[in-house]
């Protein structure tokens, strides 16, 4: 479990493809504190698992079918990456919960300034604009933001110059694909209300409307 707050900007030190399986390594300094071989850390939004590391970086083995529906595919040495830890139980949320699994990939298609704010435009496939809704969350790149704006086709938001500076999007520019995971719970309550479901989560809401002296 993640939270969306990068905690470090790392490099692709190297990446190999194979046939079945293909591996990353990251050079990265904060989240090797305290690190385990199986640790997760998210990786532009993909939990990756550490399975070697050293005090230069760490190597994460990567299935092909991650590299097909992330932009991992698109890393070469030399790229920034953002990095962040797996949450501790206990731990203190600093953005929404965010699974590190990515729903699909966007493409960034326009980046301007605003003030001291950038907005950047993504336009995104519909799997992912169904869960996309003004004020709410997304993960773009790993990072928690909030929605501005959205169209059928797209959604907005707006960075400060710290988000800028800390994350990826500062490299940013249009036509680059980006990582995107829709907020979880939008997904879940659109399961619970599928006819399947409907007679329980009924049942369940009236309980708690009950409870709540309604």
């Amino acid at each position: 479990m993640f939270t969306g707050i990068i905690e470090e900007l790392g490099t692709v030190l190297s990446l190999k493809r194979g046939g079945q399986s293909s591996a990353v390594r990251i050079g990265a300094s904060r989240v090797l504190e305290d690190i385990h071989t199986g640790d997760s850390i998210a990786v532009n939004g993909v939990c990756l698992t550490a399975v070697t590391f050293d005090g230069q970086g760490f190597l994460a083995d990567v299935m092909n079918e991650t590299f097909e529906k992330s932009s991992l595919e698109n890393l070469k040495p030399g790229d920034p990456v953002n990095l962040e830890r797996a949450m501790r139980a206990g731990g203190r949320f600093g953005g929404h919960i965010v699974a590190g699994h990515v729903d699909g990939t966007g493409t960034v298609t326009s980046v301007k300034q605003d003030a001291n704010a950038v907005w950047f435009t993504v336009k995104a496939p519909p799997g992912i604009m169904r869960y996309c809704i003004k004020k709410g969350s997304i993960a773009v790149d790993g990072i928690s933001l909030t929605i501005a704006d959205t169209g059928d086709q797209w959604f907005q938001v707006s960075v400060i110059p710290h988000t800028l500076k800390e994350t990826v999007l500062g490299y940013k520019k249009p036509g680059d694909p980006v990582n995107l995971e829709n907020d979880m719970i939008g997904k879940y309550v659109e399961k619970l209300m599928q006819p399947e479901h409907g007679e329980k989560t009924s049942a369940i809401t009236e309980e708690m409307l009950i409870r709540a002296g309604f």
